[in-house]
């Protein structure tokens, strides 16, 4: 994998809209880069790999705080 990803390749791996990466990396939520004269944004391949592990324990925090009372339905 390279270094640096290109914010489609983001959106392609988290099966997102690049709308949802743009904002994300804007908001300061996912660190990025601009480079070049133009500044497009590239986001380091481990610093996604961080947020991926972040959302994760985001996730089981939530599930703990928030435990299933029977009467909840299934996502799709």
């Amino acid at each position: 994998m390279p270094r640096f990803l290109l914010m489609a390749d983001v959106a392609e791996q988290l099966n997102i809209s690049m709308s949802q990466v743009y904002h994300m990396v804007r908001s300061g939520e996912l660190p990025a880069i601009k480079i070049g004269g133009r500044g497009q944004w590239r986001i380091e391949a481990c610093k996604l790999e961080e947020y991926i592990q972040q959302k994760y324990l985001e996730t089981a925090e939530w599930v703990r705080d928030n435990p299933l009372t029977g009467k909840e339905e299934a996502p799709d």
